[in-house]
């Protein structure tokens, strides 16, 4: 349901008006804003989909827009573009991407544990404070993390479909990346190459948590949240979401590129169905995990592995 906001004629009156339009006098309004009028209002498909109040102020718009920027410049965007460099660089070597590899939980100081283990920490810390940033705002606009439903309501419902969705991805996004890596069109992922301490295990899954809440959080709940809010169609979000995805996977080569393209409209279908975050965020936690831990153990002594 469109929110019809006309001109305004004062400072005061636009700064009051971003806030209506943003939920943070009342946000009680913006949950009959919510509430369709008649059945038609819900796009077909999305039977479950709360829908999005969309801005009409200019000024409102204009800052929305900015805070969508300045968030995923500061997190996924960024990861994109250095993905993409990656990749050139990767291109240009004249060398086969097979015969190429990328880490992703490696050793910064192998002859020194406990500073080693402070790098990854701190990596992990630095890399969730655009999480909070999207919380505070999410928060502020009256919307908060429940709004895209990051929350614990219903664990049980969430773990039972993200354990199905990590089966179904996880089985088939090894295939697409051993026969990409077959056909040269994947560098070889060496998931982990960090020294082997007793920490090795619990790093493993705190960085699958990190990398779960990261990417679920702004990429599929927020990106997608703020895309409609500023006018785009459900389809378009999602579909802009999922390239967002594929992108930043780049310096895996063009297999990584491929299957977080299809994981990312996936999620973003079922994101716009169940209009939680959490079942997929929980997905995502059981892929990495068993990815990182079952090449930590089964690297050299299964033959399939490259």
């Amino acid at each position: 349901m469109d929110e019809q906001v006309t001109e305004p004629t004062t400072p005061a009156d636009s700064a009051e008006r971003f806030e209506l339009a943003q939920g943070a006098i009342n946000p009680g309004a913006v949950a009959t804003a919510f509430a369709p009028t008649h059945p038609g209002q819900v796009p077909p498909g999305f039977a479950n989909q709360v829908p999005v109040v969309r801005v009409t102020d200019d000024i409102t718009r204009h800052m929305l827009r900015d805070e969508l920027v300045i968030v995923l410049m500061l997190s996924i965007a960024a990861a994109g573009i250095n993905s993409l460099l990656s990749l050139l660089n990767s291109l240009t070597q004249h060398v086969s991407l097979s015969d190429q590899s990328a880490t992703i939980i490696g050793s910064a100081t192998p002859d020194r544990p406990w500073l080693d283990l402070t790098y990854q920490l701190v990596r992990i810390v630095l890399a969730l404070v655009p999480v909070a940033l999207v919380w505070h705002l999410l928060r502020r606009s009256g919307e908060g993390l429940r709004g895209i439903g990051f929350d614990l309501s219903r664990p049980g419902w969430d773990a039972i479909r993200g354990t199905v969705l990590a089966a179904v991805i996880g089985s088939s996004g090894l295939v697409l990346y051993l026969v990409a890596y077959r056909l040269g069109l994947s560098v070889r992922i060496a998931a982990v190459t960090a020294v082997d301490h007793w920490w090795t295990i619990p790093l493993i899954l705190l960085t699958a948590a990190y990398n779960a809440v990261l990417e679920e959080v702004i990429v599929l709940g927020y990106f997608i949240r703020r895309l409609e809010q500023l006018g785009a169609k459900p389809w378009v979000a999602i579909a802009s979401s999922a390239v967002l995805r594929g992108t930043y996977h780049l310096y895996q080569g063009f297999g990584g590129f491929i299957g977080n393209l299809i994981m990312g409209l996936l999620f973003g279908y079922l994101f716009k169905r169940w209009n939680r975050v959490m079942p997929m965020a929980f997905a995502h936690f059981l892929i990495d995990a068993v990815g990182f831990v079952g090449y930590l153990y089964l690297h050299g002594r299964w033959a399939i592995l490259p």
